[in-house]
């Protein structure tokens, strides 16, 4: 029997966790456990970045130049890496937001007709 938080819970639709990623870091640097923390905060613990998809999204983010990433130190022989938004990130999210926008338009038109 699953728990009403899992219940609630929804799958992070395909082609968004990027544009989620995004808006996270346009908030301020994050490292990714931050990062997937914030999601589930904006979202009321329904939708949740898990680390086999938040990591190599970051990855991918970090080749197109999109974010920059630092290690820094967090704690006692501990090292986190913080992400950070660049101005080709930004663009990227513009982008996504109006593109995702868009999209979700059309949908409800179609399963909410005038």
């Amino acid at each position: 029997m699953q728990s009403d938080a899992q219940e609630a819970r929804v799958e992070i639709p395909p082609g968004t966790l990027q544009m989620l990623i995004l808006k996270t870091l346009s908030w301020g640097p994050a490292h990714g456990y931050a990062i997937a923390q914030q999601i589930k905060r904006t979202t009321d613990d329904v939708l949740h970045a898990e680390e086999g998809s938040l990591y190599p999204a970051l990855q991918k983010m970090l080749l197109k130049g999109w974010v920059t990433a630092e290690w820094v130190s967090a704690g006692p022989r501990r090292r986190a890496r913080v992400y950070h938004l660049t101005p080709e990130g930004k663009e990227q999210l513009a982008n996504e937001v109006s593109e995702f926008t868009r999209a979700m338009r059309a949908i409800v038109r179609v399963i909410e007709p005038a």
